[in-house]
């Protein structure tokens, strides 16, 4: 879930009776007149309790507004979103802080009358209690109905809407699909304490502290992270758990990866029944396949790559009529093949959405005898593959493309290392007698794809990515940046334009399909970027639709400048978050305006559907597409965008975890890191050499009193004017490390820098709480975002 900006209560308009809180008056309901755009505070609250009819044109389909009245409409609109009223997430709009029209719910407890109250996944911790909702029970019984039961303990994929009762819980929920269900087992770590006694020490900071006995011990040891269940509890005292299995050594990667594999609810362990299918599939046949097996396709892949899901080609265009274009050819694994619609493996596929990867382990989204085996792109051996030919012109510009269903077989495995080398002049014996007949036509057709991305400009972002390596005994060994290379780059955009070819054939054929969107950045978002590049002395134009190569004149601007990763950072944190939805807006990033996932069916769902509609709306087989899953692509879009996010938290916790794991032996050594985020309670600073983030509360920073600049991103000192600013490189000490939290707490060793005019002139006008570090009341505050 995006964080919403904390803007609920916009100084200086008073007439704004919802934005303080309150329900409009009788009298300012009886002010509709229909065909007249509403006041602003029915129309705050017409999103409110309608988010499923938020989008504008059904704002404007309710109210019966139409030509003339339909700009003013959006004129509001626009205002509401500057303020802060409102967010825009794909089509639609809604109140900061409200729950999207789906959401993923944990049931949990039941309310004074016996009905069962759940609370989203996923709630920023700096957003306060997650919203309690209500479970509305299907009416007919069970098994006869549509509607899927729910009960305690049970994670749902639920349909929103407020409860416009006004009493209980301010949403209400209808249960979509059950995704999990959840026992009372829990994990923790065993702690033997000098009196002989042994604790479980919990892992989630809400988990409660329990008693092993002896006899329920097992195998476990000190320090071994176990999974328990609760053996007995009473009133008095702390309740006894007992040792289901013993995951290994808290000091152990694998360890650390199976507790964000736990709290975050993956499943990881695949039933019987879809190990039973995927053991029993036979390779595919010849049936309506072209056979390719002559055409030289190879894989280029990260060394330590185990499945292979695409291979490229290319060649020169033999066309007069394309003088100097080239052909493409992309072939990508046939999944939809042994992943029919419906069975054990597609239900366990969809309900893990994608494959997660951890340092030590990958959580696949299908068993290894489908995607290490049968599916993967393997080296001199037969595999089935669905493949888009593309035909370019000399400038980059596609002239057309086909799909085909086919059978082929890799002509080599390569790393990205491996032919990047050969083309750089060290080829190897294996890359030496590909150099002239593959290696150099896919190196100048990426020059040919270039030119069209030169000029198409999508979002340059420089973040680069740290990779950590493992010892044998799953510790941190380092963590390094690994070099980005053309070979890199090649297949990065020869994918993208396979995922455009897949888009944009299904739109002709009109058919349905699950797209990749990425919204605009809000215009909230915009602003906030705007002031804070003022900081730095860099301008960002107001108005206008802006462009994904707007931002990219700002980060050529901070280029080779001390401020080149903190504007990247930032450019970054205004960017909407990128989502699969049936429906089409673009996608802003890429500068595109149809883009769908197609080019990685092994490890992730919407390339499956995009895989199964092409086969069926093109008539290529078996394994197309199905009635009942067209019906429920919006549902589908919901849950793999959820489940998205579940794998990227989860993977960004391991990390965090095994950092601190690495650092806790190093408690108070000195580092260089870079203030990352700026909150009234003090800075997050960042090592660089890591990747990792530490605390720094504010009341360690000196004896000054510091005030929060939510606009600037900066805490200042009220006396001295010295402060600190995002972006800053600073001298910390670490203080603390706690691995199993995994997080790290800092001591700040350098001195304040004198901050900005603007920051220190805004704090001298008097303008600001001294408790809250915000704006006054009667005075309009910067525009800002909270980290």
């Amino acid at each position: 879930m995006r964080e919403p900006r904390d803007r609920s209560r916009p100084a200086g308009r008073r007439h704004d009776r919802t934005a303080r809180g309150k329900t409009p008056s009788a009298g300012e309901k009886s002010a509709i007149i229909h065909g007249a755009v509403p006041p602003r505070e029915v129309l705050l609250e017409f999103i409110a309790d309608n988010p499923d009819r938020a989008s504008k044109r059904e704002i404007a389909k309710a109210f019966g507004l139409k030509g003339e009245t339909r700009v003013e409409l959006k004129d509001l609109l626009r205002v509401l979103e500057e303020e802060g009223l409102l967010t825009k997430n794909r089509k639609s709009l809604s109140r900061p802080g409200a729950l999207p029209p789906v959401t993923v719910l944990d049931i949990t407890t039941r309310d004074k009358d016996g009905d069962l109250i759940g609370r989203p996944a996923e709630w920023p911790d700096e957003q306060g209690v997650a919203p309690a909702v209500l479970i509305r029970q299907p009416s007919e019984p069970r098994g006869k109905g549509k509607t899927p039961a729910a009960g305690l303990n049970v994670r749902v994929l639920a349909k929103i809407f407020p409860n416009k009762d006004r009493t209980g819980p301010a949403y209400t929920a209808r249960v979509i699909k059950l995704l999990d269900r959840r026992s009372n087992a829990s994990l923790g770590v065993v702690k033997m304490l000098a009196n002989g006694e042994i604790r479980l020490l919990p892992v989630d900071r809400r988990g409660e502290e329990m008693i092993i006995e002896r006899e329920d011990l097992g195998e476990a040891k000190d320090g071994d992270l176990v999974e328990t269940e609760v053996a007995r509890s009473s009133r008095f005292g702390l309740p006894r758990a007992r040792v289901l299995s013993v995951i290994g050594s808290v000091a152990s990667e694998k360890a650390i990866s199976m507790i964000a594999i736990y709290a975050h609810g993956i499943p990881h362990i695949f039933p019987k029944q879809v190990m039973d299918e995927a053991e029993a599939a036979k390779p595919a046949t010849m049936s309506k396949r072209e056979d390719w097996r002559d055409l030289p396709l190879i894989t280029i892949d990260p060394a330590d790559a185990k499945d292979h899901d695409d291979a490229v080609y290319a060649e020169p265009d033999p066309s007069p009529d394309n003088p100097d274009g080239v052909i493409v050819t992309v072939a990508i694994a046939d999944v939809s093949w042994y992943v029919r619609a419906g069975s054990p493996l597609d239900r366990e596929a969809l309900k893990r959405g994608n494959s997660v990867y951890f340092p030590d382990r990958v959580v696949p989204m299908l068993p290894e005898r489908i995607s290490n085996d049968l599916c993967s792109l393997r080296e001199g051996e037969d595999r089935p593959a669905i493949a888009v030919r593309m035909v370019f012109s000399k400038e980059g510009r596609k002239a057309g493309h086909t799909f085909h269903r086919i059978m082929m077989k890799s002509a080599a495995k390569l790393s990205y290392q491996q032919a990047q080398a050969a083309i750089d002049g060290k080829p190897d014996d294996k890359t030496g007698p590909l150099l002239e007949p593959i290696l150099k036509p896919l190196w100048h057709a990426y020059s040919v794809l270039k030119r069209g991305r030169d000029r198409r400009q999508p979002l340059e972002l420089d973040m680069p990515e740290r990779k950590i390596v493992l010892k044998a005994d799953g510790t941190v060994d380092r963590v390094f940046v690994p070099d980005r290379l053309d070979a890199h780059k090649l297949i990065e955009e020869m994918m993208i334009q396979a995922n455009v070819a897949a888009a944009e054939t299904l739109e002709k054929k009109r058919q349905p399909l699950v797209y990749r969107i990425h919204d605009a950045p809000s215009l909230a978002k915009q602003e906030s970027l705007r002031e804070f590049l003022a900081t730095l002395g860099i301008s960002m134009a107001k108005g206008g639709q802006v462009r994904a190569n707007s931002f990219n004149g700002i980060l050529a601007r901070a280029e080779d400048t001390p401020h080149q990763t903190m504007v990247n950072e930032m450019v970054l944190r205004s960017q909407s978050q990128a989502i699969y939805s049936p429906e089409n807006i673009g996608h802003f990033g890429l500068n595109l305006m149809k883009y769908a996932h197609f080019t990685s069916p092994i490890r992730r769902y919407a390339d499956l559907i995009v895989h199964r509609a092409l086969v069926g709306s093109l008539g290529l087989g078996e394994g197309g597409i199905t009635p009942d899953e067209e019906a429920q692509l919006d549902d589908i879009a919901a849950e793999i965008s959820t489940f998205e996010r579940r794998a990227m938290a989860a993977e960004r916790d391991t990390i965090n975890r095994l950092i601190a794991h690495h650092l806790s032996t190093r408690i108070g050594e000195e580092f260089e890191g870079r203030v990352s985020g700026v909150t009234k309670a003090g800075l997050f600073v960042s090592l660089p050499t890591y990747g990792a983030d530490g605390f720094i509360p504010i009341s360690t920073l000196g004896n000054d009193y510091f005030i929060y600049d939510e606009a600037h991103q900066a805490l200042s000192g009220e006396k001295t004017g010295l402060g600190y600013q995002l972006g800053d490189t600073v001298d910390v000490r670490l203080a603390e490390a706690i691995p199993l939290a995994g997080a790290l707490r800092f001591e700040m060793l350098s001195e304040g820098k004198k901050l900005p005019t603007a920051i220190r002139s805004f704090h001298k006008s008097g303008r600001r709480d001294r408790s809250t570090g915000r704006a006054k009341p009667g005075t309009r505050p910067p525009r800002g975002r909270r980290r």
